[in-house]
């Protein structure tokens, strides 16, 4: 193969708010942190250990616009892009060196709030289900239809 490839595929949450900057020439670029998890026992502990890695995220234009109306803290979202290594100096004058995501497509997978919702209209559908299902099943024993089989 004679090509390369740079692709990124991340599904994670978001450690902050989308922070947007504006240019001049009338476009803007949204940053934000992702966090995704991994997580496995401990052969020695048995315990579950978590661990979490950070990745800056970066959506240009019309993008990091409906990513900051759309998007808060806690939100899960599918990013796709590449990997992107900026080189900067520091207030000291030294070398420093980020490395980012530059998200070229990406799709919301739920909300923090949608989360929230769902799991209280889970929990509050599942009493009146059951009870409403109990009441069917009685009903429908009770009855003794005339039935031509």
């Amino acid at each position: 193969m004679s090509g390369t490839l740079n692709k990124v595929m991340l599904i994670g949450h978001l450690g902050d708010e989308v922070k947007m900057h504006y240019f001049e020439g009338g476009g803007c670029v949204g940053r934000f942190p992702l966090a995704t998890n991994e997580t496995y026992v401990s052969k020695q502990t048995n315990e579950r250990v978590t661990n979490t890695e950070w990745h800056n995220i970066v959506v240009r234009n019309k993008g990091a616009e409906i990513c900051e109306k759309y998007l808060s803290k806690g939100d899960k979202v599918y990013i796709e892009g590449r990997l992107k290594t900026r080189k900067w100096q520091d207030d000291k004058g030294n070398d420093r060196y980020s490395t980012e995501i530059q998200c070229s497509d990406f799709t919301f997978l739920s909300t923090k709030k949608e989360s929230e919702n769902n799991t209280a209209k889970a929990s509050e559908q599942s009493k009146p289900a059951a009870a409403s299902s109990q009441a069917e099943s009685k009903s429908i024993e009770d009855t003794d239809d005339d039935l031509p089989f």
